[in-house]
């Protein structure tokens, strides 16, 4: 999600600093925007001279201090874990400046609880993105207890800059984006482990019944098996036993079949693309 989020900010104009635990992730992010610029180019979606002056605009970093110095906005898109989101936070807040926005990327963790480790939480804000992102035209903007009307305004202002469109909630458990489409996802999972049909033929009937971009099966494993089962354990405990995680996924992540990320989930996955499918449900 990080470079993603990068890389549609600098193709907007502005300056971006990257920054992640290890250089090499740091490279392959940057490797990876550039991918993306150069298949926007043989599609016609993108410029030479465009995708030139997005890659100058771009800088990557190890150092979390010389990344957020000076920064109008900071987006924080690090593992969907609250102790490891307090860290970051608090470890940005200790080196910017007082009016600096601190963002968080999470698809279902509390922005308030996550605001609550800043010494100045009206600052702080949700700018949940969409996997891939510099091809997913909505941005959830989630409002935490804390966050000022005018902290809230400069999200609207970034997400509309970035040619994408904000929709507003209130801080809750999954927003309304995730808690929507883990509901859906999470009863495609059971479908498929009570044997009702086979994921390429569930995945087919919302994608063609119900006009959906990508059926859930899918998109569950593009969005990753783990990511699904956290958010699932997380709006277990807070809203009750409809979004219990079923044990196909469980199965599936303890096997280390995380999906896309992994070559293979409920499909099996090469160069990005399903070859076929996981299991006892037979090839696409």
């Amino acid at each position: 999600m990080g470079h993603g989020i990068a890389q549609v900010s600098a193709m907007a104009g502005h300056d971006v600093r990257m920054r992640d635990i290890d250089e090499e992730i740091v490279d392959d992010g940057l490797a990876s925007i550039e991918a993306n610029l150069e298949g926007g180019i043989e599609r016609g979606k993108v410029t030479e001279d465009e995708a030139e002056a997005a890659m100058a605009r771009l800088d990557g970093t190890t150092s979390l201090e010389e990344a957020v110095t000076g920064a109008d906005l900071v987006v924080e898109a690090v593992p969907e874990d609250m102790e490891i989101k307090h860290d970051t936070v608090t470890e940005v807040e200790s080196h910017v400046g007082r009016d600096t926005v601190i963002a968080s990327n999470t698809s279902s963790l509390s922005l308030t609880e996550i605001a609550s480790a800043l010494d100045h939480p009206e600052r702080s804000v949700g700018l949940h993105f969409f996997n891939p992102v510099h091809i997913m035209g909505l941005v959830e903007i989630v409002v935490p207890e804390q966050a000022s009307g005018g902290t809230v305004e400069r999200a609207h202002e970034f997400v509309e800059g970035i040619d994408k469109t904000p929709v507003e909630v209130t801080d809750s458990p999954g927003f309304a984006s995730s808690r929507l489409g883990v509901a859906l996802g999470v009863e495609a999972m059971r479908m498929v482990e009570e044997g009702v049909a086979s994921p390429a033929d569930i995945d087919a009937a919302m994608e063609l019944g119900y006009n959906h971009p990508m059926g859930p099966i899918e998109l569950g494993d593009v969005v990753g098996l783990d990511v699904r089962l956290d958010i699932l354990e997380y709006l277990r405990e807070e809203l009750g036993e409809r979004f219990k995680p079923p044990q196909v996924l469980k199965r599936k992540v303890r096997a280390g079949k995380l999906g896309k990320k992994s070559g293979e989930g409920f499909y099996v996955w090469e160069d990005g693309e399903i070859v076929g499918t996981s299991g006892d449900w037979g090839d696409e």
